[in-house]
């Protein structure tokens, strides 16, 4: 199914919106209470907003119809967006990283401030919130954009967990008067770091494949080849080959028919290869089907 306009745009400008005001939350109550962890999520979120923005962009272009100069359309105008994605939470998780282990070098615990705490949870039930509304909308329609932006906000609630939990611990450790606890946070950092570098390479590589033209998964071609056999006049399938080109599919198909066929039934039959799979699977744009001649007596 291909993503419309409207939807697509919608889930994006919330994001975009979203991340701006989340930003701006942090880095308010971060530098009003010296609460590093906060300074540190907002400049993530400062990163967000230009992940967001990336591909909001990245998904206006990839609406445009096939041109004269893109006849397969503009599908990987998406996959383009989610890899700036990836690189943007690779040194989002670099940067969370060096900054916990600079916090955790220091001899003072950071102070710890409830508003801080408030701010940090808000920011968790938004995210998470966000998550499950890009994602559902992204798997929904197979937008590699927006299913970018929602794994962006997952590593956003990784993000605010750990600041939930570094300030709760910071909180705890200044009413029970136990500086340890006040290290909960950068340590908290350090595990949620490696998280979205764990994410950052997952999207990058899923991103390359696709920029590459890996073919689909395996499971995948034998539902297509189960299609092609299904049809009575194949009567071999000499390549099957499929890749992913943004938010839709392009199937390549060689098959064997017998060599006696007239040009308007070899045609009827590459068009019922065409629309057989087609129809069962709605992520599938184009299918391109070259007939060989097959003979009995040569077999």
């Amino acid at each position: 199914m291909r993503p419309t306009n409207s939807q697509t745009m919608f889930a994006a400008w919330i994001s975009l919106v979203s991340n701006i005001l989340l930003t701006g939350i942090k880095f308010v109550i971060g530098f009003l209470f010296n609460s590093q962890v906060l300074i540190a999520d907002g400049v993530h979120n400062a990163g967000d907003v230009i992940a967001s923005g990336a591909a909001l962009s990245s998904m206006r272009i990839s609406s445009r119809p096939a041109d004269k100069e893109h006849p397969y359309g503009h599908g990987k105008a998406e996959v383009l967006g989610a890899a700036v994605v990836a690189v943007i939470l690779a040194m989002a998780a670099l940067f969370m990283a060096y900054h916990s282990f600079e916090v955790l070098l220091q001899a003072e615990p950071p102070e710890a401030h409830l508003l801080a705490l408030a701010a940090a949870f808000v920011s968790l039930v938004w995210k998470q919130l966000l998550y499950l509304y890009t994602i559902r909308i992204g798997r929904q329609l197979n937008s590699k954009g927006l299913i970018a932006t929602a794994h962006d906000h997952l590593a956003d609630v990784y993000a605010s967990i750990a600041a939930v939990a570094g300030i709760g611990c910071g909180l705890i450790g200044e009413y029970y008067d136990n500086p340890v606890l006040g290290f909960g946070d950068p340590v908290a950092g350090i595990i949620v770091s490696f998280l979205v570098m764990k994410l950052a390479y997952t999207m990058g590589r899923e991103s390359f494949d696709i920029l590459m033209e890996r073919n689909v998964a395996p499971e995948q071609l034998e539902q297509y080849a189960s299609l092609i056999r299904s049809v009575p006049e194949v009567r071999r399938i000499d390549r099957l080959r499929a890749r992913e080109h943004g938010h839709y599919t392009i199937v390549d198909v060689r098959v064997a028919v017998p060599g006696t066929l007239t040009i308007q039934e070899g045609h009827d039959i590459a068009r019922t290869i065409k629309l057989s799979i087609m129809n069962a699977h709605r992520d599938v744009e184009e299918v391109l089907v070259h007939l060989n001649p097959w003979y009995e007596a040569k077999q």
